[in-house]
């Protein structure tokens, strides 16, 4: 037996990998159950799979290409753009899921879109919050790299998501998100029967000296691994609450998709700009070609 196990003695006597190793070898990814032409490069990720019909309804065409657990995904345009979306379910652990499974299948964009708290008093219900980076408070992207790896939004994916946001002219605020693995214990709240985690008095103002914005429970790991596999991805998210001035509503739910979706035509106009300019990378001084 080799110093590494097992599983390196079958891959060294078959030469292949042991499907065990990576179930998504094959061309249908095992969670997503899609394959290569399935999905667009841009992809949004809301979390809950009954936002995927809303997500697509303000797009030109679009078809369910597949659905299995929390994922639901759809390929259609926007803008005449290519685009898909995929649910990712509650919290990092399946989004780190989907993100491997399009990465797979050719996507390298990526945009989260859903809801949050917000923890300023300026970021009201139904305003949107677009990430910059985030605090790495849950688990998922601790097991992918060491923890003082940053969390960082692509530059060109927040510059086209404030201009969608300024074009469809919503309230926004940019900046700091923190991930969190708990709706309750992770983000300052009450648990069962009062139930208070160990710091969670002090958890909203600490992070509140620090600048952050929200709360919410999947960014952190999508931006972490898009950086790791050399993807573009961002995240923007409707507030439901201000934890703050203590408001709760579900106000402006399709906002969020909305500029997601518009920010994908955005990028296809400045990736179209940067080729015009024969630059490798948009930036500010080329514009957005014809427009």
């Amino acid at each position: 037996m080799s110093e590494d196990g097992p599983a390196a003695d079958d891959a060294d006597a078959t030469g292949e990998t042991p499907a065990s190793e990576d179930p998504n070898e094959d061309a249908e990814q095992y969670h997503l159950e899609v394959g290569r032409g399935d999905v667009a490069e841009s992809v949004l990720l809301p979390g809950n799979p009954e936002r995927v019909e809303k997500v697509t309804d303000g797009w030109d065409a679009s078809e369910v290409v597949a659905e299995h657990r929390e994922y639901r995904t759809a390929t259609g345009t926007y803008d005449e753009t290519p685009i898909s979306v995929t649910s990712t379910g509650i919290g990092s652990p399946s989004a780190a899921i989907a993100v491997e499974e399009l990465a797979r299948v050719g996507a390298d964009t990526l945009l989260r879109v859903g809801s949050c708290g917000a923890i300023r008093e300026e970021a009201s219900v139904g305003d949107l919050v677009i990430t910059t980076g985030a605090v790495r408070q849950e688990g998922t992207s601790k097991e992918y790299v060491r923890e003082d790896y940053p969390a960082s939004a692509d530059d060109r994916v927040v510059a086209a998501l404030v201009t969608a946001a300024e074009r469809l002219g919503y309230d926004y605020h940019v900046g700091v998100t923190a991930s969190t693995d708990s709706f309750y214990a992770g983000q300052g709240r009450p648990g069962f029967d009062g139930f208070e985690a160990a710091g969670s008095d002090e958890l909203v103002e600490d992070l509140r000296a620090a600048n952050v914005l929200n709360f919410e429970m999947e960014a952190a790991s999508i931006l972490t691994l898009a950086n790791l596999y050399g993807l573009r991805a961002g995240a923007v998210c409707t507030v439901y609450a201000n934890r703050v001035t203590g408001e709760f509503r579900t106000e402006g739910e399709r906002k969020a998709a909305k500029v997601a979706s518009e920010a994908v035509s955005v990028l296809a106009d400045m990736d179209a700009a940067a080729d015009e300019a024969g630059v490798d990378r948009w930036h500010p001084g080329i514009g957005l070609g014809a427009e």
